[in-house]
């Protein structure tokens, strides 16, 4: 019974995650934003196609999905639930049955529910990426620091071996997610984030 609790849990977390931020506050503003720039339905894209203010609010969007799936994990069975609705919340974002499994990459929802069992770490990381995006003006390369990051903190931070796990599966499939954008790195030809928080 316990473990079919928890694969309900899950799947909750899974249909949390699918909920679609961007597509939602784009349109809201008139744009679809699967059909300008890279096409991601993520706050990077929304802030590049219509600034930082609507693209931070589809980050909080998102992030709240992942907090909302990990927290009643964590309420109901505790931390090992917490992460297999994390999990399940970020693959519901990455893939999500409702749009034919054509989702974002990931990094937001993660970090919300990331922020659930282990703020202060979660913190510090968005600190990070708060530092490397204004420097670099390239969103996918705090994105991708930060979650090779995680796994790092996590165990330096001495907590179970199978939390690093956890965290280094969810990392993989945002690095898996990121693949064009390294290509257009490597090419020179990645957008960057606007200057202005319009």
């Amino acid at each position: 019974m316990h473990y079919f609790l928890v694969v309900l849990l899950a799947t909750a977390g899974y249909f949390i995650g699918t909920f679609p931020s961007a597509i939602m506050v784009a349109k809201a503003n008139g744009v679809d934003i699967t059909a300008i720039g890279s096409g991601n339905p993520g706050a990077s894209n929304v802030a590049r196609a219509l600034g930082m203010k609507k693209g931070a609010y589809v980050y909080g969007l998102d992030a709240l999905k992942g907090a909302a799936a990990t927290a009643l994990g964590l309420a109901i069975f505790g931390n090992a639930a917490a992460f297999w609705c994390a999990a399940a919340a970020v693959v519901g974002h990455v893939y999500p049955v409702t749009r034919r499994f054509a989702g974002g990459k990931g990094v937001a929802t993660a970090s919300g529910a990331m922020l659930v069992v282990h703020p202060f770490i979660s913190l510090g990381l968005l600190l990070l990426w708060a530092l490397l995006s204004k420097t670099t003006k390239k969103a996918s390369i705090s994105s991708l620091v930060i979650t090779v990051l995680l796994p790092v903190c996590i165990a330096l931070a001495g907590k179970p071996g199978w939390e690093v796990g956890a965290t280094v599966g969810i990392g993989v499939l945002v690095v898996i997610r990121h693949i064009p954008n390294l290509r257009r790195l490597r090419s020179g030809l990645e957008p960057s984030l606007p200057s202005k928080p319009t």
